[in-house]
């Protein structure tokens, strides 16, 4: 007809009812795998793991040091060293002992402290949300990495004691100052229930130091943070003065992994254990996503 117009066609692929563009999925930003690997590209992430592997590798040469000294100090683990020369299962309880109450926090807080801060500390972590990766979803991401890679630190420390303590020990049972001696199967299982539970108790050094993380631009100031926390908590929980409040500590069952190498096995510091560790670290991730979802991202 003369004189009419017609309304151009709106593209119905263009703008999804939600009003996101057209094939935007929430869900497909920023996945696991991509993060997985931006994440081992990193120099500290190498150094660490490395690490891991190397640590064995020194506790076995300074065991061919050995001036035949008696004397392997006193306190409640002192006769493990005696133990540690004596068979693989008993190097890898060695490895993890020495490894327990310091390194590993290290390196928990470090791969969890480090995820969320270094990407503001850098200004890229505005970008990422650019793109746009929801918010949620980026911190989600970024801590299930950053536990991934801390369970796997905590598996190549175990796993390359385990295998050169055993071809230089030899396989032989399982020997501790708390229990009768274990055969190797058994002593092996214990073994790999002592790092299950450690995994539970590193898991308030992850959150405390993801914490951290989302509320700092600086990785350090993170990374140390949750590990100076730490250690006032264990420093706090040897004053006796405090009572039953020690009790209510991060640190108070962090060696309680010894009742799984007794005979019977004593589990119920191991529950109280594990029960405080999972309402330590739910709070703090909870913390964690409810500051980052509101504060403002300016780097």
């Amino acid at each position: 007809m003369a004189g009419s117009t017609v309304e151009p066609k709106r593209s119905a692929a263009a703008v999804a009812p939600s009003g996101a563009a057209a094939g935007y999925r929430p869900s497909r930003t920023l996945p696991f795998v991509a993060e997985f690997r931006r994440q081992a590209s990193r120099r500290r992430t190498q150094l660490a793991l490395g690490f891991m592997v190397l640590l064995p590798l020194i506790i076995l040469i300074a065991f061919q040091f050995d001036s035949g000294d008696d004397d392997n100090g006193g306190g409640e683990f002192g006769s493990l060293v005696s133990f540690a020369t004596s068979g693989g299962l008993n190097f890898t309880l060695f490895s993890i002992f020495v490894s327990a109450s310091f390194l590993l926090v290290v390196v928990v807080a470090l791969f969890c402290g480090d995820t969320v801060a270094s990407e503001a500390s850098w200004g890229s972590l505005r970008y990422l949300l650019a793109v746009p990766v929801p918010r949620a979803r980026l911190l989600a991401v970024k801590l299930l990495v950053a536990l991934t890679y801390s369970a796997l630190a905590l598996v190549l420390l175990a796993g390359t004691a385990l295998l050169i303590g055993t071809l230089r020990y030899g396989w032989s049972p399982l020997r501790s100052t708390v229990a009768a001696q274990l055969e190797p199967g058994e002593g092996l299982l214990r073994l790999l229930a002592v790092l299950g539970y450690l995994a539970v108790v590193l898991l308030v050094v992850a959150g405390l130091a993801f914490l951290l993380s989302v509320t700092t631009d600086a990785a350090l100031g993170a990374v140390g943070g949750a590990v100076l926390l730490w250690i006032l908590s264990s420093i706090l929980d040897q004053i006796t003065a405090l009572g039953a409040i020690r009790s209510f500590l991060p640190t108070h069952y962090s060696n309680a992994w010894l009742g799984l190498l007794s005979t019977p096995v004593q589990t119920d510091d191991i529950v109280r254990g594990a029960v405080s560790a999972i309402c330590y670290a739910t709070l703090f991730w909870g913390l964690a996503f409810w500051r980052f979802t509101r504060k403002d991202i300016t780097s």
